[in-house]
């Protein structure tokens, strides 16, 4: 493997390494170089990597990675932040609509300088499930409430939960949500793949988002506070647990950018 540029970026403290891979100059099938890459210590460092690369049905198309190197399904967050480095290679201008394809399928963007708002797949159902409820935002999500956020171990009751036989094998992503009033709640998850809490998580702040309105009611456009900052999210109620139109908005924000000159090669084994 040659020398590849790399970029940073991060939403709301959940960071990516993306990599320009319209010419396939990156093996995407190296699960073991992903996870190095995205390992704290012995690589760059973060949440998830993603590959920039051409679609013959949008602008350019998203494929996703946890930490662990493998594949996975759509990251909200990292959609926003895609988008902002398809602007950065000219790919995408301000204030322009822009359509580009994921995993769960074609998705529309607009930049607004830091701000990037994001179309999400349309939600088809909220099943209550032991205490909690179970919905796909592109991603699957368990959200459960709690009068006690910070006090909350994440850790240790998401990875419970993560690994609890109500999701199957692929797991789900556990979401603890406080309601503060109509419009408002804050969050924290533990993420599948990351295997630990994550200092934001977009596809799980609309599910509780969705959760809150759908247990609560209230406006149309709600405030969700994570740990790395403030995100927003609105929608279009379509019948009960149902619903089309949802955009995530928040900043996508450049950290740096850097060359991956074969360190897999030059590290030890972990």
């Amino acid at each position: 493997m040659s020398s590849i540029r790399f970029s940073k970026y991060h939403g709301t403290g959940n960071d990516f390494v993306i990599v320009d891979n319209r010419n396939r100059v990156f093996d995407s099938d190296n699960n073991d170089f992903v996870m190095h890459i995205c390992h704290r210590r012995f690589g760059v460092g973060a949440d998830g990597f993603m590959l920039l690369e051409s679609s013959d049905k949008g602008a350019f198309a998203m494929r996703y990675y946890n930490s662990d190197g493998r594949e996975s399904t759509m990251c909200g967050n990292g959609g926003r932040c895609l988008v902002a480095f398809a602007r950065q290679l000219g790919l995408v201008k301000d204030g322009e609509l822009v359509e580009f394809e994921a995993i769960d399928g074609l998705h529309h963007a607009v930049c607004m300088g830091d701000i990037i708002s994001l179309k999400m797949v349309d939600v088809k159902g909220i099943e209550e499930l032991d205490g909690g409820f179970y919905l796909d935002t592109g991603s699957p999500h368990f959200v459960r409430y709690v009068d006690d956020l910070q006090g909350t171990d994440v850790y240790k009751e998401g990875s419970k939960l993560r690994y609890s036989n109500m999701f199957g094998d692929g797991g789900a992503n556990i979401n603890f949500v406080r309601y503060n009033k109509a419009g408002h709640i804050s969050l924290r998850t533990y993420e599948r793949g990351v295997e630990d809490e994550t200092w934001s998580c977009g596809t799980g702040t609309v599910a509780s988002v969705l959760t809150s309105y759908y247990r609560f009611g209230g406006p149309l456009i709600w405030d969700a506070d994570v740990k790395g900052g403030k995100l927003k999210v609105s929608f279009t109620p379509a019948g009960r647990g149902l619903f089309t139109d949802i955009r995530l908005d928040g900043p996508a924000k450049f950290v740096f950018e850097g060359t991956l000159d074969n360190f897999l090669k030059q590290q030890d084994g972990i």
